[in-house]
């Protein structure tokens, strides 16, 4: 067994798919696909099929089936459709720099933040990705003559604190205006938590749905008001 296979951040399944698509703000069919893939059929063609992308166990619908590192890369993976490259372009790049970067969980990494951008600007070079809008190379652009990631990537991938082994260790979760809620598995078994207090945000949520007022919760937690105003608003967004 590898180190990796004994982390509770590899091994352990914490999310739902629910849950993991609400933290990241992604509808859960979405994420279902790139957790398990995907075969359309078409009568007269042959099946057109996609290979999962993010780490994800097997398991009864309304169980936890994503471990933490599948949370970390379905937030970059997030990212870089946001900059509108379509899967059929992002699967053999990241097939590159699994083989280029050389190690398992490439989007959880700490290289794909140092070295990920050279690698996928070269392979942008290399093939037809070339033209028209979601192409890889869109994904990287050259400042100072050097190839860095274009900001919406940068912006998903500041998110991210790694741990000493280069794998994501912490993330910040987006979608809040205001709120800093972050997902950790060594807290709360890895549910969202306000920085603030470290209360979980199921449980503020909870009791202010319940009936108690914002100002005793933001008391009772230490979480300023306006964060958990925040967090009920893109509560109510998902929701919607």
């Amino acid at each position: 067994m590898t180190e990796n296979a004994r982390d509770i951040r590899f091994d352990v399944p914490l999310y739902t798919v629910a849950e993991a698509a609400r933290g990241l703000g992604v509808p859960p069919t979405t994420l279902a696909r790139w957790g398990k893939g995907y075969e359309v059929r078409v009568a007269g063609r042959r099946p057109v099929k996609g290979a999962p992308i993010v780490t994800m166990r097997s398991g009864a619908p309304r169980e936890p089936v994503v471990p933490f590192v599948g949370l970390a890369e379905a937030m970059v993976l997030a990212a870089i459709r946001s900059a509108g490259v379509p899967l059929q372009r992002v699967r053999p790049a990241l097939e590159l720099l699994k083989t280029e970067i050389g190690l398992e969980h490439a989007l959880a990494s700490k290289k794909l933040y140092t070295d990920g951008a050279e690698v996928l600007f070269d392979y942008a070079r290399s093939t037809s990705d070339e033209g028209g809008g979601g192409t890889v190379s869109d994904l990287v652009v050259v400042r100072s003559g050097q190839r860095v990631f274009a900001q919406v990537i940068i912006d998903y991938l500041s998110r991210i604190t790694y741990g000493r082994d280069g794998y994501a260790q912490v993330i910040r979760l987006p979608g809040f205006e205001h709120a800093d809620v972050v997902a950790d598995p060594r807290r709360s078994f890895g549910q969202p938590i306000f920085t603030h207090g470290g209360a979980r945000v199921s449980d503020v949520l909870d009791r202010f749905w319940a009936g108690e007022r914002l100002e005793d919760l933001a008391d009772e937690f230490g979480v300023p008001a306006v964060e958990i105003e925040d967090v009920l608003r893109a509560a109510s967004r998902r929701a919607a």
